[in-house]
């Protein structure tokens, strides 16, 4: 019982100190997503943001590393996300949407980024595939979910406009070889 007490207070004091942290729970641990419930303004910016930085990166070393078919892919990767965070930043700075736009990768995604980097050849093109396939499904969710609940009009219509290129890049990444 003294456990189960335990638990439960410290539940309580995660949940209640939630804007404190970087990223509110609900979405940090999934259940938004697992409920299809739409993220906050401010946890939507910063997983876009840390997503298009990720998409870049590991693009770039795609097209040094790469296979024929992962160079081409990388290169619309990196054309699209350098637009689409062009385009967020853009939301934020004219007073559009009040966020912070994180400059740097989470651990998380700095994480696959170190993996790639120490990859080559066939182990390069396997894990780049993957990690595609997973980043654009995350993205296709996330994207959905704003378009669909966003508390932001502008920004909420941007996840709308922007949802079928992503869409597009899934197929793309189901696509590599």
């Amino acid at each position: 019982m003294k456990k189960f007490l335990l638990l439960a207070a410290t539940a309580a004091v995660v949940v209640m100190s939630g804007p404190t942290f970087a990223q509110s729970v609900g979405e940090k641990s999934g259940v938004n997503s697992t409920l299809g419930i739409a993220p906050k303004t401010e946890d939507f910016v910063k997983e876009v943001a840390i997503s298009d930085m990720f998409e870049i990166e590991s693009s770039k070393l795609a097209q040094t590393k790469g296979n024929a078919a992962d160079k081409d892919f990388a290169g619309h990767m990196i054309t699209d996300h350098t637009k689409t965070s062009t385009e967020l930043k853009g939301l934020v700075s004219g007073g559009k949407v009040k966020a912070d736009v994180p400059a740097a990768l989470d651990d998380a995604h700095q994480k696959k980024l170190d993996k790639l980097k120490g990859l080559n050849g066939d182990d390069f093109a396997k894990q780049y595939n993957s990690d595609q396939v997973s980043a654009h499904k995350d993205a296709v969710n996330l994207f959905e979910r704003y378009s669909k609940g966003g508390e932001n009009a502008d920004l909420k219509a941007w996840a709308g406009k922007t949802l079928p290129a992503l869409q597009a890049h899934l197929k793309m990444a189901q696509n590599l070889k």
